[in-house]
Formats: structure tokens, C-alpha cells, sequence
């Protein structure tokens, strides 16, 4: 098997497979409402939605980096406020989180092993390091999300 399927098994495991970790996005937020999403435990925190917001935006950014532009991170880091708190738009933002991942499938079935030592000129981090860190950054904030579900 291939690095790049290998890495696209793993990036799929963490969205709605069967991960190590035993917890994965979509279980995760299946039963989350938007209320739920939407309320803020802590003044100091973001909310659910806000994470999974920054989850779309990160996961869109990096892909577009490994398919060759160069992208300008924002000062709000893809941590904007929730304008529309209403139950269509939390399913928008979950569909939009499950297009994510499939634009990042549809990547990984034309990837070559070898653009993995590819260096991405705005940072000078290899195509690997890239992929790999938007896995980590969804694990990440995966962690937050289970314990902000707890919470509520």
C-alpha cells in the first residue's frame, strides 16, 4: 500500500472510521444541536460551531495549498463568530464539514508518493508535514469538541 492511501485511510479513520483514538468527528457530532453548538461554556472559549467552522476552513486551506496556491492565513485564525444560529444552518455547516473531507478522498486518489517531499514555498514545510499536521489539527480540536459536548 501506498504512503499517500495509507495517509488517506488514516485522515478518513479520524472524520468516521474506526481510529485508535476511538473517537471520530462525524460520531461525535451526529447528536450535537445547534443550540448546543452554538452555546459558549466559557467567555474564553469557542463554541463547537466555531470550532467546526475553523475545522472547514484549516481543512479547505491546506488542501488548496497542496494543490499549488499559496494561501494567506487570516488574523482570526478561521475563529469567526456563528451570525445564523438556526438548525439549517448547523446542518450547513456539517455538510460542509462532510464535503471537506470528501474534496480531501477525491485528493488522495491522484496523489503521488513522491509530492510528498514537495516543499510548499510560504512556510518551507513539505507536502508531508502539511497533511499531516491538518490530521493532527482535526484530532486536536476533535479533543476540544468531546470535552465541550461533555460539558454541556
Amino acid at each position: 500500500m501506498s504512503e499517500s492511501k495509507r495517509i488517506s485511510n488514516l485522515y478518513q479513520s479520524i472524520y468516521n472510521g474506526n481510529p485508535w483514538l476511538e473517537v471520530t468527528l462525524a460520531h461525535t457530532l451526529r447528536d450535537v444541536t445547534a443550540e448546543q453548538a452554538y452555546r459558549k461554556v466559557n467567555p474564553n472559549l469557542n463554541t463547537i460551531w466555531e470550532i467546526v467552522n475553523h475545522l472547514i476552513q484549516w481543512r479547505r486551506n491546506i488542501l488548496k495549498r497542496m494543490q499549488g496556491e499559496v494561501i494567506i492565513t487570516p488574523d482570526h485564525n478561521y475563529f469567526v463568530p456563528v451570525l445564523d444560529p438556526s438548525e439549517a444552518a448547523w446542518e450547513q455547516s456539517l455538510q460542509n464539514l462532510a464535503k471537506s473531507q470528501e474534496a480531501w478522498n477525491t485528493f488522495f486518489e491522484d496523489f503521488d508518493d513522491a509530492d510528498l517531499a514537495k516543499i510548499y514555498a510560504n512556510n518551507n514545510h513539505t507536502y508531508y508535514e502539511h497533511i499531516h499536521g491538518i490530521i493532527q489539527h482535526d484530532v486536536y480540536h476533535l479533543g476540544q469538541i468531546v470535552i465541550l459536548k461533555k460539558i454541556l
